[in-house]
C-alpha cells in the first residue's frame, strides 16, 4: 500500500509542476475563456520521468522534448 501512497504523491507533483491544461490534465487557473483546456506548448511539449534518488532525497525530474513530423499540435475543444 505505501508503494500506491508514494506513487500518488509523485503524480499530484507532477501535475502541480505541470503549468497547463492537456488532455485529462486538467487546472482551473489555466483555460480558455470559453473554460477550455489551455495548452502551453512552448514550455511543456516534452515527456518527463521522475527517477528515485533513495530514501528520503527528492527524486529528480527529466524532460525529453516531443517532436512531431506527421502530426499538428492543437488546442482541443471538448463541446
Amino acid at each position: 500500500m505505501a508503494d500506491f501512497l508514494e506513487f500518488g504523491e509523485l503524480l499530484a507533483k507532477d501535475a502541480l509542476t505541470r503549468e497547463e491544461s492537456c488532455g485529462g490534465h486538467f487546472r482551473e487557473e489555466h483555460q480558455t475563456p470559453d473554460g477550455e483546456a489551455k495548452r502551453d506548448d512552448e514550455k511543456f511539449c516534452h515527456v518527463a520521468a521522475w527517477e528515485y534518488k533513495g530514501e528520503g532525497k527528492p527524486a529528480e525530474r527529466h524532460v525529453e522534448p516531443l517532436k512531431f513530423d506527421n502530426v499538428h499540435i492543437a488546442q482541443r475543444n471538448y463541446a
